[in-house]
């Protein structure tokens, strides 16, 4: 009987209805004390009880509740309910804890009062089995808040999820502190009776699980036991080793010790053979059977073959027809001029159309290319990627506090950054930069008019991203804290503490109550707002970062001006700005612009002194002055000057040409092309003139005949360079980066243009000048005259020098063999042609003083977070099906390679992926939004409008039905009808999963909400340093996308703001060895043809322009110059240039008559390479110094260092590598043009010169 009496006694109820107000929260009410059995439950109750606690839905439904307490506990699991639906084994779990304790029958047997007042329960214990408790707890820790990427457990726990377990998070969820629960619970955990009560310790189901109602399991976003293994990073590829060295630098070494045993194998070879020869007594005859000896009869012509013969035929046709065209432009120079003068004028009138490209976008990144539709893409569905203003800000102080918290917990080290005082002082900034007020055309311009406000036109507040909004901007918010005389309960520090973990909180679980949610209506990510902290202890930040969206137009030009005025004073403003707390470094979309364009002009200054000083030295170096009583007659300062006006001529005349055609400049174009021709064209006018300074009129010539012959004789040179390069750059064009194709076009034409002028307009031009110096009068004043002197005509000292020094001391025996030298370099360049980096250097685009510098630093330093990456599903998708529903959506059902999941996937192992979170996800969100359980999605039922959550009106109706199919994913014509009205639902108490703030812009509708087009997933990238870290962002968000692409079949790209200007850098390397490559067989070709189909010679040039640009790359490498456009065009440059050190000297050599290689190499030496080397070498060096000067970064690196390079290695290949290569395998003589020579020279005064 005593059993029987116990069993009785256990089926009473501790508690029925609700009685009095709760005295600590108020609006919520105790339960009345009540020790009777059970209670049927009123009919109207039915629906609800369904709804929360199915287990009890059957018999007469004898429970120890009411109705109003059914509708308690309904509105107190509206949070848990947002959240945790997602997984519905959690949920269940969770809703069972609660409805045990509200409702259950067998309520005693777990549960007694602890404290009774009056008719009010004021205290109960639960005892809760802990098996239960784990279980629960398991279900739930791995659940996501999609919106904010934080777990859901942040929001629910009072703390980090990191630091929940099961038992901390029910005492949490049952602590009279946490604002919901009306009085206190003591939740007692055990698996064994304790004290005659049998712990509470239902079924429960894991995330892995159904439940019986149909739902599945969660998905492996919010259950990581329902994943597969975790995601393992492939291993890195090794790098190529050989006994555990560099791969390239072993082989390097190898091949040129082999080439050095071969090549002293040789020269030892030769020259004991030539010992022995010249020994024998038979040496004489033996020398007179050489076939090239000129002192044979001319039966020679008889031995040449066809091909040499076809060459000889070509070369003279070439050599009249420019010696008949060189002295008609001496005899009319007149119309010559004038013709030069009207078409150069002419062209040039093109520059009013002029147009210069200064947007990066157009610059660095071709109209075709991926990067550039998926930016168009983008911009076109959900409007630009918007501009961003963001200051770092950190300070001098360097004292950390320590916040004890009042109800228990570790101490909190708190930052100096983070301490009240400095708090308030970055809040007073931060006003003073929202009330800025720009003028734009005498209208005012504030930062609301520009600003992005997601909740605008209800809520007009500007999104800043600032720990303050944490405080709702406020100062009183700031200072607010709850405390009596001797304790703070709780103040900005645990308000801070609960906001980072809870971004979207709309009310926080500490005493204070304040919301975390920012006045625009958005949640401030604390790893977008806070700097140098470590793993997710915010408390450590060292840095604020405050960053002001401000909406970008794509087509709205007016808008975008006042936008950019804006900006303009907010630069401004900063710059004046002083508080010796705070350190800060700041940054406008504008800023980087602005500093190129600051920096272009002060680059302008440095170019023209550059110029300038290559002007002088050019004016003064072609005059050949004999005795200083004739130096004003032996000057040649016009003619200088007219030679680099020329040049001038042909670069403005180019520019001109394409300015018609409606090509647009850039900067590098401007920058580079006067240095190229200059070098080119400067030259060729050496090479004439000093060409003319050396020759004797013979006697039966007049002026006019003498130019023409040495024209005949150097102009097929200067068309062998002008031509190849004039091919090589206009093949360069292929390029498919702007800034490249744009500088290979203009400068082909350029050269080319100032080849043509001074084959006619400076011919006449020189016809004058020697008109004028035979006449002896002066340069410049010309109708000053000297008297008749007899003057002796002298060779020049550079002539001098590099005839009788220079070219017999390098090409001596014992010196000749310094070419290995030169294969020795290039090993080494080849060695490192695969290590040279590739980007660029975002800090050395801008001037060394600039502010912008500061903040690329503390960028680096102290951010978090990468830039936004948007995963884009194209156009197409229909999300109205289940189908295509699965296929992106990351909850219950959803499949396990959808989109949300394999992003997800790709967020565990971040240091290989960069993709810092897991994405955001409107359809998700959507979908808890619409379950019928929750409070969000209702609607008048008399006009089918919209009803706010925080709205009370009876006529307001679930949006759908608490049946089992009601609880199903929407679908068809439900999906379309109530999406609209989540995408422009704002947060508030009842419902934050409103979805306007979050998702308005990433869900592009079909007009009149007929279907949804392009939506985009959004997440971040972890933080990026250097180039490389962008290059390998780009490429692993592209092969993500691909892999959703194709497991979706459907398409899906990634897009983010800085793409564009990094997927160059995707296929650079192929792009420059594709330019180089072409035009170097470009220059091979033109070598054949020109220099009369002698193919080794063209060999012979190419290989030592190929050794030369190979040589750039280990420059490169030594030099820290890393391989972009900047780089790319000066290499293309750099092949042009290396014709003019290369092909004179070959040419000079192929038609230089003398017995052997060795002293043809000397005469082709002496006489092209002294106008070579003033020519080229000495001029450009002026110019070049000068560019170290350089304010710009740019300049010092890719054009100081370059240009040096290009030229050292140029002279040194070309006056000392050539001529040696020549006199060991140079082409032999062509037979048929020696014969030719010897024709033409017969009966003149050169014959004793062929004979010497």
């Amino acid at each position: 009987s005593d059993m029987e009496g116990k069993v009785v006694e256990a089926q009473h109820c501790v508690w029925y209805g609700e009685c009095g107000e709760s005295e600590k929260v108020p609006g919520k009410k105790y339960n009345c004390n009540y020790t009777g059995p059970p209670v049927p439950l009123q009919p109207q109750g039915y629906e609800l009880l369904m709804e929360l606690c199915p287990g009890y839905d059957y018999g007469d439904r004898n429970l120890c509740c009411n109705v109003d307490q059914l509708h308690t506990l309904k509105g107190s699991l509206q949070l848990p309910l947002q959240f945790l639906s997602r997984c519905p084994a959690c949920f269940f779990n969770l809703m069972n804890l609660f409805c045990e304790l509200t409702c259950s029958p067998h309520q005693s047997q777990f549960m007694v009062a602890t404290k009774v007042n009056a008719s009010n329960v004021e205290e109960v214990k639960y005892y809760i089995g802990q098996t239960f408790a784990n279980a629960m707890y398991n279900a739930c820790k791995d659940v996501e808040a999609p919106s904010s990427n934080v777990k859901a457990l942040s929001l629910l726990c009072g703390r980090d999820a990191k630091d929940c377990n099961a038992t901390n998070w029910i005492q949490y969820m049952f602590d009279i502190n946490n604002g919901q629960t009306p009085f206190p619970i003591i939740p007692i955990f055990s698996d064994v009776p304790v004290s005659d009560f049998t712990p509470m310790n239902n079924k429960t189901y894991a995330c892995t699980e159904s439940l019986e109602d149909g739902s599945g399991p969660c998905s492996c976003q919010d259950c990581a036991k329902a994943c597969g293994p975790k995601p393992v990073p492939p291993p890195l590829p090794p790098p190529w080793t050989i006994f555990d060295i560099d791969g390239m630098t072993v082989v390097m070494w190898i091949s040129y010790v082999a080439f050095l045993l071969i090549f002293f194998g040789l020269v030892l070879g030769t020259w004991c053979y030539k010992k022995r020869t010249i020994m024998s007594e038979y040496g004489p005859i033996l020398d007179s059977n050489n076939p090239l000896s000129l002192n044979s009869d001319n039966s020679d012509q008889g031995n040449a073959s066809c091909c040499e013969t076809l060459g000889e035929r070509f070369e003279n046709a070439l050599r009249t027809v420019f010696s008949t065209w060189g002295s008609f432009c001496v005899r009319h120079p007149g119309l010559v001029i004038l013709v030069s003068l009207t078409l150069v004028v002419a062209f040039s009138g093109g520059l009013i159309h002029m147009r210069i490209t200064t947007n990066p976008v157009e610059l660095w990144s071709s109209p075709t290319s991926q990067a550039r539709q998926d930016k168009v893409y983008f911009d076109s569905h959900f409007g630009p990627f918007f501009r961003t203003v963001q200051l770092i800000i950190t300070t001098p102080i360097n004292d950390t506090t320590i916040y004890s918290p009042y109800f228990g917990g570790s101490d909190v080290p708190f930052g100096a950054i983070l301490d009240k005082g400095i708090l308030h002082q970055v809040l007073d900034l931060q006003l003073e930069i929202e009330a800025l007020v720009a003028t734009y055309e005498d209208q005012n311009v504030t930062l609301k008019d520009i600003c992005l406000a997601p909740l605008a036109p209800y809520n007009d507040n500007c999104t800043i991203l600032s720990v303050l909004n944490y405080f709702q901007n406020s100062h009183s918010m700031l200072d607010h804290s709850i405390g009596d005389d001797f304790f703070i309960y709780a103040d900005y520090h645990s308000h801070f503490l609960y906001c980072v973990s809870a971004p979207a909180s709309l009310n926080d679980t500490t005493l204070l109550h304040d919301p975390c949610l920012g006045t625009f209506g958005g949640p401030v990510f604390p790893w977008l707002a806070l700097g140098g902290y470590d793993g997710t202890n915010y408390n450590n930040a060292t840095a604020l970062v405050i960053t002001f969206p401000l909406n970008n137009y794509l087509n709205d030009s007016v808008r975008l001006e006042r936008a950019l005025a804006w900006e303009k004073e907010f630069i401004k403003f900063m710059k004046e700005f002083k508080n010796p707390n705070l350190t800060i470094a700041f940054s406008a979309e504008r800023s980087i612009e602005d500093e190129i364009d600051r920096e272009s002009n002060s680059d302008i200054r440095t170019i023209v002194i550059s110029y300038v000083i290559m002007f002088i030295y050019i004016s003064l170096a072609l005059g050949h002055i004999q005795s200083f009583d004739r130096l004003m007659v032996d000057s040649k300062i016009s003619l200088g000057i007219a030679g680099i006006l020329i040049v001038l001529g042909s670069v403005s005349a180019s520019l001109g040409i394409f300015s018609y055609a409606g090509i647009h400049l850039t900067l590098i174009v401007i920058e580079v092309i006067p240095f190229l021709v200059l070098a080119v064209g400067v030259d060729n006018i050496f090479i004439i003139v000093q060409t003319y300074q050396r020759d004797e009129r013979m006697s039966h010539e007049e002026l006019h005949q003498q130019i023409g012959r040495i024209l005949g004789d150097v102009a097929p040179s200067m068309l062998l360079s002008s031509l190849s390069e004039t091919v090589a750059f206009f093949l360069g064009a292929l390029s498919n980066m702007p800034a490249v194709r744009t500088f290979s076009l203009f400068a082909g034409l350029a050269v080319f243009i100032d080849f043509l002028l001074q084959i006619s307009c400076f011919v006449s031009l020189l016809g004058l000048d020697a008109k004028r110096q035979e006449g002896n009068r002066f340069d410049i004043v010309c109708c000053v005259k000297l008297p008749e002197v007899q003057e002796t005509k002298t060779d020049g000292f550079l002539f001098r020098f590099f005839k009788k020094v220079y070219a017999p001391f390098i090409l001596k025996e014992w010196v000749r063999p310094i070419i290995v030298m030169f294969v020795g370099i290039l090993s080494f360049s080849i060695a490192v042609v695969n290590k040279v980096e590739i980007g660029l250097d975002q800090k050395l685009s801008m001037p060394d003083d600039s502010y912008v510098l500061d903040y690329f630093g503390n960028m680096s330093e102290y951010l978090h977070t990468g830039a936004p990456v948007y995963f884009v599903v194209k156009d197409g998708l229909n999300y109205s099906s289940p189908e295509g529903q699965n296929v992106v959506c990351g909850g219950v059902g959803c499949n396990n390679n959808s989109l949300v999941q394999q992003v997800y996937a790709a967020s565990l192992i971040s240091n290989y992926t960069t993709i810092a979170f897991t994405p955001s996800s409107w359809i998700d969100d959507y979908f808890d939004w619409v379950k019928p359980q929750s409070t969000c999605c209702r609607y008048y039922n008399t006009t089918g409008a919209f009803c706010n959550a925080s709205v009370v009106n009876p006529s307001c109706v679930h949006c759908r039905p608490m049946t089992s199919a009601g609880k199903q994913r929407p679908v068809g014509e439900d999906f379309m009808r109530f999406l609209p009205m989540f995408l422009s639902d704002n947060p508030n108490v009842k419902c934050g999963k409103g979805g306007h703030a979050a998702y308005a812009t990433a869900v592009d509708l079909y007009p009149d909400d007929t279907g949804v087009g392009a939506t985009y997933f959004m997440t971040y990238h972890t933080i990026l340093k250097e180039s490389p870290d962008y290059i390998d962002a780009l490429k692993m968000a592209r092969a993500l996308a691909h892999n959703i692409s194709q497991s979706m079949d459907h398409e899906v790209f990634a897009y983010s703001v800085f793409y564009v200007f990094y997927e160059q850098y995707l296929t650079i390397a192929y792009d420059t060895a594709l330019n180089l490559s072409v035009s170097l067989a470009a220059i091979f070709v033109v070598s054949t043809v020109l220099l009369g189909l002698e193919v080794w010679s063209a060999v012979l040039v190419s290989l030592t322009i190929a050794m030369i640009l190979v040589n750039m790359f280990g420059v490169m490498w030594l030099w820290d110059i890393s391989l972009n456009a900047v780089s790319l065009v000066n290499l293309v440059m750099s092949c042009g240039i290396s014709v003019e050190f290369c092909s004179h000297i070959v040419r000079a050599f192929s038609i230089s008559v003398k017995k052997n290689r060795v002293e043809r190499a000397e005469e082709a030496l002496a006489y092209m390479g002294s106008s070579v080397f003033s020519g080229i070498t000495l001029t450009k060096f002026g110019g070049i110094l000068i560019l170290a000067l350089s304010k710009s970064q740019i300049f010092q690196v890719f054009y100081f260092r370059m240009y040096l390079a290009i030229v050292l290695l140029g002279a040194t290949h070309g006056l000392i590598f050539l001529p040696v290569l020549l006199s060991y395998i140079g082409p032999s003589v062509n037979k048929a043009k020696v014969f030719a020579a010897h024709q033409r020279y017969v009966g003149t005064e050169r014959e004793r010169l062929l004979n010497y």
